[in-house]
């Protein structure tokens, strides 16, 4: 007897040979298009308090299309915001940031090109108001993240070697064990991660890293007044009052006088190495 097949399953697709299950179900991702009927928030500098009446009286700017100096003011129920083209009726309405913030919606384009033209926006140079800008702050917000990944990644991926002068450029304690050193990079990584990476190519780091050596195991001996051999007591710069002598020193190595000083002083810390 004929041994029966079982009917194929409504809806399923049977697979060609030889195709693997990611080939029948590869298609492509569609995103909707943004929805341009967005919300503009318009967000006071400083000091805002908790009401702000945003000032209308005698307001001018420069029209770009006609070329000329024009009155503008707000009035809702007029479709523009130049005095010259409004009627003999229209009607001023007040302007309030509450708490700092304005939220004007997508259905009254007459505030938005209001406060878009007002002397007092950021955008034309005033110091008042400015509008916030999701797109931005989304770029700026991701940028931030990946530099931040990309400085902890330095302190991942670096030799302890390269990674000891910047410990010792930011004061931590390089005597102990090597994670505890790149636990408190990864914190200044994360910080501030521009000036972290910074610091890898920065010559005053490597400097002052190796003065602060020197003056560890007693090669130069740093005082309130200036730096000295530690050996012969042999005043090499002064410092001025209220300065720091390393950073006094550390500038002092990067000149062209200060050249020499600085190879002696890497010729013995290699010496004790």
């Amino acid at each position: 007897m004929e041994e029966q097949q079982s009917p194929r399953r409504r809806g399923s697709v049977r697979k060609p040979e030889g195709t693997s299950t990611a080939e029948v179900n590869d298609f492509s991702v569609m995103r909707k298009k943004p929805d341009e009927r967005k919300t503009h928030i318009y967000l006071v500098r400083k000091g805002a308090g908790i009401y702000l009446s945003l000032p209308q009286n005698s307001l001018t700017i420069y029209d770009e299309k006609t070329s000329n100096v024009r009155s503008i003011r707000y009035c809702p129920n007029e479709p523009s915001i130049f005095v010259d083209e409004q009627s003999q009726n229209a009607l001023r309405e007040q302007i309030v940031f509450r708490n700092g913030i304005l939220a004007v919606p997508h259905t009254k384009p007459n505030l938005v090109a209001f406060m878009n033209a007002h002397p007092s926006n950021a955008a034309n140079g005033g110091n008042l108001f400015y509008l916030m800008d999701n797109q931005k702050t989304a770029e700026e917000e991701v940028d931030v993240e990946f530099k931040i990944h990309e400085a902890v990644g330095m302190v991942r991926e670096k030799p302890i070697s390269d990674l000891l002068p910047v410990a010792l450029y930011l004061g931590i304690d390089i005597n102990q064990d090597n994670m505890g050193i790149k636990r408190e990079l990864v914190r200044e990584a994360k910080s501030n991660p521009d000036k972290f990476m910074k610091m890898f190519d920065n010559p005053s780091v490597k400097t002052r890293s190796a003065i602060i050596q020197a003056s560890d195991f007693q090669i130069l001996d740093s005082r309130a007044d200036g730096m000295y051999w530690y050996d012969t007591g042999r005043l090499i710069v002064s410092t001025p009052a209220g300065m720091d002598s390393v950073d006094v020193m550390t500038r002092f190595c990067l000149t062209e006088k200060g050249a020499p000083v600085y190879e002696q002083i890497v010729s013995q810390l290699t010496g004790i190495a």
